[in-house]
């Protein structure tokens, strides 16, 4: 189950870094327990845009309410293995 946490993670981050156009840093340094909104400077529409991303990309459902509790790419890496395995409480 750590390999494919590790490969959310990694994809998780370049989706970030590809749609949040980040600079100086790629997937692969990219720090996956960095908070996105208080460190990174995320604003709501950067986290709505990354989770339809997301949800296109891995075919499931982020709920809006779910957003506050994703604060960084390891959270929102759990929370997509959560939802892969089809467990209903993943927050």
């Amino acid at each position: 189950m750590s390999d494919d946490l590790n490969g959310i993670i990694l994809n998780v981050a370049r989706i970030i870094v590809d749609e949040l156009k980040l600079e100086n840093v790629t997937a692969e340094t990219f720090d996956p327990d960095l908070d996105l909104v208080d460190e990174l400077g995320v604003d709501s529409m950067d986290i709505a845009t990354v989770a339809l991303v997301i949800q296109d990309e891995y075919g499931i459902t982020i709920e809006e309410e779910d957003y506050p509790g994703l604060k960084n790419v390891r959270l929102l890496s759990e929370y997509i293995l959560n939802k892969l395995s089809g467990k209903a409480d993943t927050v």
